[in-house]
């Protein structure tokens, strides 16, 4: 039998994780034996944790998700230069004792969008949040040539640290009275897109040929997605970007990037 690599999820909470059913697709479709478990895991355990797993010999690597993408960025490795510019990690990488940390959130963003048929060249952006998952994205976003983008967080502060920090990759305010067209494409990254009810900004510029893409997803339709319907067809959760971003970190780990679309259908399948 062939060797079984140890692989697995941390965060907390994490029993809604679909990513050990998505690396389970993966891993039979590509005839790779592994082993892929959840793990929850208190703050106060993460680092020992993390020592412990890849004590493992067979241990060959992890995701990580929330709370516990910026703590993985602190993990003894080789940090690739995205991880480190937007200080969050959700791959590690184990080869040969040595890990290497990665993010692959944001390109499995733009990946799931370009499939949906929208390119993010010369378009205008608006991006709701101003957390880590959105930091993620918008390191891809920026550069992407857009025309420009419009940054919105109920925290002002937060949202004008990001926008120093992107400003030298793209255009970027916060201002929506600055808009004086639709927006191509409106990205929501706050929790409000899955809990109780979205709350839209006043004055948002929009059309039917608005692009809606939330970054949170759900077998259910988010409260975000229910509010976009109203303006437009084209609206997507963040399920085909979950499926890329674990596509890319199967393919750190085993050099084989493997096929996504048959487990986004099975996914979609699931939906109520």
């Amino acid at each position: 039998m062939s060797k079984k690599f140890k692989l697995g999820v941390v965060g907390h909470p994490i029993e809604h994780s679909l990513s050990p059913y998505i690396h389970s697709r993966f891993s039979k479709n590509e005839n790779i034996n592994i082993e892929y478990l959840p793990y929850k895991v208190e703050e106060c355990n993460f680092d020992r944790f993390i020592k412990e797993f890849f004590s493992d010999k067979n241990a060959k690597g992890l995701n990580i998700t929330l709370p516990y993408k910026k703590n993985a960025a602190s993990i003894n490795g080789n940090i690739s230069s995205e991880a480190k510019y937007i200080n969050a990690v959700n791959t590690i990488v184990n080869s040969n004792n040595e890990l290497s940390l990665f993010s692959t959130d944001g390109k499995g963003f733009i990946n799931d969008i370009n499939s949906r048929g929208f390119n993010l060249e010369n378009k205008s952006v608006l991006i709701l949040g101003a957390g880590a998952a959105v930091e993620s994205v918008l390191y891809r976003v920026a550069r992407c040539n857009t025309k420009d983008i419009t940054l919105l967080n109920r925290t002002e502060e937060n949202a004008s640290r990001l926008i120093r920090k992107f400003s030298n990759m793209a255009k970027i305010e916060n201002d929506i009275n600055a808009q004086k067209n639709p927006y191509d494409v409106v990205i929501n990254g706050s929790s409000a897109g899955l809990t109780g009810k979205f709350v839209p900004a006043d004055g948002l510029l929009l059309n039917s040929k608005t692009y809606f893409y939330d970054l949170n997803y759900s077998l259910a339709e988010t409260p975000f997605c229910k509010w976009a319907r109203e303006s437009s067809k084209n609206v997507f959760d963040g399920l085909g970007m979950l499926v890329f971003q674990a596509a890319y970190s199967f393919e750190k780990w085993f050099n084989v990037l493997p096929n996504t679309k048959s487990v986004i259908k099975e996914l979609e399948d699931m939906r109520e």
